[in-house]
């Protein structure tokens, strides 16, 4: 994204992304930034904490229930990566009792938000479902979002001849444009810029284990 070259340009990536204070590289500060970010209701902060109670990272101990608590939050405050992440903790009983309606619900309501892996959990249902038409179009939206597994998933519908071969070949084409649409070599410098600081993060988390 343009505000992420943004702030590497203007030398703000060694900052705290949700308070703008200087990350100080020690795990026990920078949770303490971002529960401080999430007490004020930021999503994106509230989000980040729930995804690392999940995973059992930032020092915290692994707690999927604490997660889809903060997740909900997140998700009423607008963070769509929180509703996806619900959809799947309802689909698949995680933490929560199974629900695959309200599931599909939350996959239906972050795809339309923009969720390109919501779009293609959907398709994936109605693929299993038989709903091989419907599947499809929910896949064709993803891959020309830019989504591979999508366009793999049409290939291989059309192998099994469930997908028209105009169906692949509109997908491959649309999925192409997104490429080509991606390749600008600003893209590629904030994708370099994205990984640093997932690399960073991951030093952070190493640190701590």
């Amino acid at each position: 994204r343009g505000c992420a070259m943004a702030a590497q340009k203007r030398g703000m990536l060694d900052n705290c992304a949700f308070c703008r204070t200087p990350v100080s590289g020690n795990v026990a500060d920078d949770l303490a930034m971002i529960q401080a970010r999430a007490g004020k209701k930021d999503p994106a902060a509230i989000f980040f904490l729930g995804e690392k109670y999940y995973h059992g990272q930032f020092g915290l101990q692994k707690d999927v229930r604490k997660a889809v608590e903060l997740w909900t939050e997140a998700a009423d405050l607008g963070s769509n990566e929180a509703l996806f992440n619900l959809g799947n903790n309802n689909m698949y009983g995680e933490g929560i009792p199974q629900d695959s309606a309200k599931a599909l619900r939350q996959w239906e309501r972050a795809a339309t938000q923009g969720s390109v892996s919501a779009r293609h959990n959907l398709g994936i249902h109605d693929w299993d479902q038989g709903n091989y038409e419907r599947g499809v179009k929910h896949f064709l939206i993803a891959a020309k979002m830019g989504a591979k597994i999508s366009l793999d998933s049409i290939k291989d519908m059309f192998v099994e001849g469930v997908a028209s071969k105009e169906q692949y070949a509109d997908a491959l084409k649309g999925y192409q444009d997104s490429m080509e649409e991606m390749a600008s070599s600003e893209r590629v410098e904030v994708k370099e810029i994205r990984q640093r600081r997932c690399n960073m993060l991951r030093l952070w988390e190493d640190v701590r284990l």
